[in-house]
């Protein structure tokens, strides 16, 4: 498959499930966001090894799964929570959340930021656990993203600097796919687990 065959493949993807969830109900997203917090939280128990650690989540807009419970719910279980910003060069700056901080939208992306101190990368890299988005993930670990290049960058810096955070991408049920859906570009970082609102699960041929 050329290049320009696997990003129109990916766009295709992401497309049908951006429709697809634009299709869902207000309930059926409010439902997803809660049981998505309940199993969020729970493997992030299972992963990190102090009763309060750093935590970089997303604030999930629009038609995304609902991700401010899952991020309630870390901080309400004692950990400092870290959301991205975009910055110029498809680099992600991040800073802490806290309830009632104030959010404005991204001057690269279609996406809600909170505002308050820049932290650098290597404030993420000490992070326990990484939650990331993604609109499909195949049983192979193959992940297709928003289309910005944000992550799979974020992703790669933590790979150079020798970092292995346990990593999860957050899905509505229906978008985990066969192993081989997803095509692969170079950069692609693969995916070792997903979050859903029916559980956890481990993606056993991601490296």
């Amino acid at each position: 498959m050329t290049l320009e065959e696997t990003k129109a493949a990916k766009d295709q993807i992401r497309a049908a499930h951006r429709r697809r969830r634009a299709a869902m109900t207000s309930r059926e997203r409010e439902d997803a966001g809660t049981a998505l917090a309940k199993h969020g939280a729970a493997w992030a128990a299972s992963v990190i090894p102090a009763d309060a650690a750093t935590v970089c989540v997303y604030l999930g807009v629009g038609v995304e799964p609902p991700t401010l419970p899952l991020i309630a719910a870390l901080h309400d279980g004692g950990h400092r929570i870290l959301l991205p910003v975009c910055e110029p060069g498809r680099e992600l700056g991040w800073v802490f959340w806290t309830p009632g901080i104030e959010l404005a939208r991204s001057r690269f992306a279609p996406i809600l930021e909170p505002v308050g101190t820049r932290q650098e990368i290597e404030v993420a890299g000490e992070a326990a656990a990484l939650f990331i988005p993604a609109t499909a993930v195949d049983l192979a670990g193959s992940r297709v993203g928003q289309g910005g290049g944000y992550y799979d960058k974020f992703l790669g810096h933590l790979a150079s600097a020798g970092k292995d955070i346990p990593l999860a991408a957050v899905l509505y049920d229906g978008e985990l796919l066969p192993a081989g859906a997803v095509p692969v570009e170079e950069f692609d970082r693969p995916v070792p687990g997903v979050v859903l609102p029916s559980g956890f699960r481990g993606l056993a041929n991601a490296a």
